[in-house]
């Protein structure tokens, strides 16, 4: 499949971002609550999976080779983005919800990185995948939330066009003070007051709301380690992941978690990747799993701690964050200055039966909260709550 002509009767409307009213006939007509009929356009199924059937999902990952009509996903093609645009006008649509691009499709960075690629050599160039999300500028039948996964805490200039149209723009690393979201992309340095006090950027930032990573979708399709009872742990505190290249928090960190060894606590941390069941049983037979910040502050293995019944300990959050799992009841996090790390550690191996405790409450706000499914049932509540009090 190729997509690699530029003529297109849709390109001339995705030119100017705006704000744009919403259809009168949203308020009028009441959603469909338990099965909501959502077009998700992005380079993952993530609302697809929690509501495979009623929601059609157009992925603009650009090696997407799985495409399946029967079953809702589509690969958007030039060909195919007029239906794509039939289906975002289509009154009978209860939410549209678009994956946060990391850039616009027509900067050097984007334009770089989709012909430069294998997927080439096999004839396929995914131009109008990336163009897919533009595609609401135009008339859309129902609200806009936006799902901005991306490591970098602010807003990339790219997608304020998102911004003016959603109802709701849920950001996962949202920066404690909601502006500084703007930072050097829709203002130069941090927000001024001035800045801050135009009625368009208030708009914009009274949008923004936490996002939860989560549980990843591969983990929560797999079968759950069975929870490992307190006295059956085989080792205190467990790490696996990459250091080198990464966050300082983890580069800074490692050596005081080893040098734990000298006083008698058991760390586990493994020579070699692990294969995802593997890695999964190491964790939950570790009372701790270190849980420091990458990229960003949010990681796949906080959840995954907590799902395995095991408890986090990450560095303390730098963001605001959804449904948070909270110090001492869910998870423990600790100072990132030189000696907060081992001082947390062993102050929790001091309390086995807190831990206990922790472990239990823990896994339990995950599963209610942090799974795909739980996520995706906050994005489309939040965002219908929204779209009926305008």
């Amino acid at each position: 499949m190729s997509d690699i002509t530029l003529s297109s009767p849709m390109a001339p409307a995705m030119t100017a971002s705006r704000e744009t009213a919403p259809d009168p006939d949203i308020a009028a007509r009441p959603p469909r609550i338990d099965s909501p009929r959502i077009v998700e356009v992005g380079p993952t199924a993530f609302m697809h999976a929690a509501f495979p059937q009623t929601t059609t999902f157009f992925s603009t990952w650009p090696d997407e080779t799985r495409m399946d009509p029967a079953q809702g996903r589509h690969v958007p093609t030039f060909g195919t983005l007029p239906d794509l645009a039939a289906r975002l006008a289509d009154p009978d649509l209860d939410l549209v919800v678009v994956h946060a691009p990391a850039f616009a499709p027509w900067t050097f960075r984007a334009l770089g990185r989709t012909v430069f690629r294998r997927s080439v050599l096999r004839g396929a160039l995914p131009l109008a995948r990336a163009l897919a999300p533009q595609l609401v500028r135009r008339r859309v039948a129902a609200p806009i939330a936006v799902l901005d996964f991306d490591d970098p805490a602010v807003i990339d200039r790219g997608n304020a066009f998102l911004l003016d149209r959603a109802v709701a723009y849920f950001k996962r690393e949202l920066p404690a003070d909601h502006w500084q979201a703007f930072t050097g992309t829709l203002h130069w340095r941090v927000p001024t007051p001035r800045f801050r006090r135009v009625a368009k950027n208030r708009r914009r930032m009274e949008k923004l709301a936490p996002l939860s990573l989560g549980v990843p979708l591969e983990v929560f399709a797999r079968p759950s380690p069975e929870v490992v009872p307190e006295a059956e742990k085989t080792a205190d505190i467990f790490w696996a992941g990459r250091v080198k290249d990464s966050s300082t928090v983890r580069e800074n960190g490692l050596g005081e978690l080893l040098a734990l060894r000298d006083h008698g606590i058991v760390v586990d941390v493994p020579d070699a990747p692990l294969p995802l069941d593997a890695y999964l049983a190491r964790m939950a037979r570790a009372r701790l799993v270190w849980t420091p910040e990458g990229y960003g502050w949010q990681c796949f293995r906080l959840y995954e701690a907590a799902l395995c019944g095991s408890v986090p300990l990450a560095n303390q959050p730098s963001i605001e964050r959804h449904a948070p799992l909270l110090d001492g009841e869910h998870a423990l996090y600790y100072d990132v200055e030189p000696g907060g790390l081992a001082r947390a550690v062993t102050a929790a191996l001091a309390d086995r039966a807190g831990l206990a405790r922790i472990a239990t409450a823990g896994r339990a706000h995950v599963l209610a909260h942090h799974t795909p499914p739980a996520i995706a049932r906050h994005v489309v509540d939040t965002t219908l709550r929204l779209a009926g009090a305008r």
